[in-house]
């Protein structure tokens, strides 16, 4: 199958096209309406965290450009747009007092979204825990749980009436392991004691978000997202398998199985034997469990792993896909694989549990290159292209995917990167805010809308027959 054979109409009428974004990567102001300072609001206010040395005070001006933004959504021939709550603008002080101001600002988005004919697909956490929590212990403290819950609550009393697709959490291996382990995130903290209970106390609140949603929003369908990717022995070594194992389970299996009922991978992660002793308590693992409608793949890479003694916990190190000769990478260095994401999705597949899967996000970091006026990023096409294939070849081979959610509408502030990588298939001037369309954008409404004119185009035919 080459490019050119690519078609939307390959993939079936119930398969759905959208783009995902956040709100703090996109919406800015970050002290208007009310709002209160959120984890990463702190994190990257504070000197040398951020590698370009910006903040995300303005990013892309969402707060007050969401209804041009969810237009060009629709524009490039898109159906869902995904888009995330922001806890401290919901409620400024994390529980209690429900700020007006914000709760009025996601109607008008939700709003905006259904006038242009969009399907608002929320996500209820995207990594921007109120500060104000953060200092209660934030994703350590056990209560996190009850003040996610009132959390969900607030929200779905407002907004389920309009919303029926609902998304508890994004990528919680991400923002546990980045945030409380490695502290290369927000909230910054780091080593076992941070993350091992703010893993367990994140999958409670996964598994009881989505409860809320089920008990409160009639006909609610309900996923979470993870992040996941591909793994290989750089080997076949036993170290360089049991290396891959490890991985595997840390990041692909640590959230999912739990809200399958398999329980914590703690055969291949034995330092989870520590978390269960201290953290989990009795009746836990069974609050772990939920029946997801569909979950959430965010696949952007594979690893390759290799045993590495000397590295606690995991005895694994990734072996860079320069060091293995492979130069196809994005500007984070990251592998441009679609047998990954093939892969990946097979990998998901395999559990019975799991009803539906849906690419709630999948992009690439290319630079953009300005000609004439105009955005040209044939790399990004080409990555969306191939990668388009492989999701296509795991539906025709009989997995129920459901749609395909691009990362991202518009370059923005790409957590501790700043502003350097551009995911965007539109181009922002961060100085005038002006959006440009690019070549990639521009591929997608072709690929998209093509599908509308042949339709359009096979009614007048029959028409015409039938006059």
């Amino acid at each position: 199958m080459n490019h050119q054979q690519l078609r939307k109409e390959d993939f079936g009428n119930d398969f759905v096209w959208g783009i995902a974004m956040s709100a703090f990567q996109n919406e800015g102001a970050w002290t208007e309406g009310n709002k209160s300072e959120s984890i990463w609001d702190r994190f990257s206010h504070k000197k040398n965290k951020i590698l370009d040395k910006t903040n995300a005070d303005v990013t892309t001006d969402f707060y007050h450009r969401y209804r041009e933004d969810i237009r060009l959504t629709k524009e490039l021939g898109f159906e869902v747009f995904r888009f995330s709550f922001a806890w401290a603008r919901i409620l400024p002080n994390g529980i209690g007092t429900v700020n007006r101001e914000g709760i009025d600002f996601y109607h008008k988005v939700i709003d905006t979204c259904l006038e242009f004919g969009l399907e608002p697909w929320p996500t209820i956490y995207h990594w921007d825990l109120p500060q104000i929590l953060e200092d209660m212990g934030g994703w350590t403290n056990r209560h996190i749980v009850d003040w996610f819950v009132e959390y969900c609550e607030v929200l779905t009393e407002e907004f389920g009436s309009k919303v029926k697709h609902w998304m508890v959490l994004n990528e919680p291996a991400g923002f546990t392991g980045l945030g409380y382990m490695t502290g290369y995130h927000a909230p910054g903290r780091m080593g076992m004691s941070n993350f091992l209970p703010a893993v367990h106390h994140t999958a409670l609140c996964q598994a009881e978000g989505a409860r809320v949603i089920r008990r409160n929003v009639l006909d609610a369908v309900i996923g979470t997202t993870f992040s996941c990717s591909h793994i290989e022995p750089h080997t076949h070594r036993y170290a360089d398998l049991k290396a891959a194992r490890k991985v595997d389970a840390l990041l692909n299996r640590l959230f999912l199985e739990p809200a399958l009922g398999l329980g914590y991978p703690i055969e291949d992660l034995p330092f989870l034997k520590t978390m269960m002793k201290k953290y989990v308590f009795e009746g836990d693992m069974e609050r772990l469990v939920f029946d997801f409608d569909f979950i959430g793949i965010q696949n952007y890479f594979k690893l390759v792993m290799e045993g590495a003694w000397w590295m606690p916990y995991i005895n694994a190190m990734e072996v860079k896909p320069h060091k293995r000769g492979v130069h196809h990478t994005t500007d984070l260095g990251w592998e441009v694989s679609p047998d990954g994401m093939y892969e990946i999705i097979k990998k998901f597949a395999s559990y019975p549990q799991i009803k539906q899967l849906i690419i709630t996000e999948n992009g690439a970091a290319f630079k953009d290159t300005l000609r004439h006026g105009e955005i040209h990023d044939p790399e990004r096409t080409a990555f969306y292209q191939t990668y388009l294939q492989s999701i296509l070849k795991a539906k025709q081979e009989g997995i129920n995917l459901g749609g395909y959610l691009a990362w991202t509408l518009t370059d923005n502030f790409e957590w501790r990167e700043g502003y350097q990588p551009k995911f965007g298939l539109v181009y922002v001037d961060f100085e005038t805010q002006e959006r440009i369309v690019k070549s990639s954008g521009k591929w997608f409404k072709e690929f998209l809308t093509a599908a509308n004119e042949n339709k359009q185009a096979d009614i007048l035919v029959s028409e015409k027959v039938t006059c």
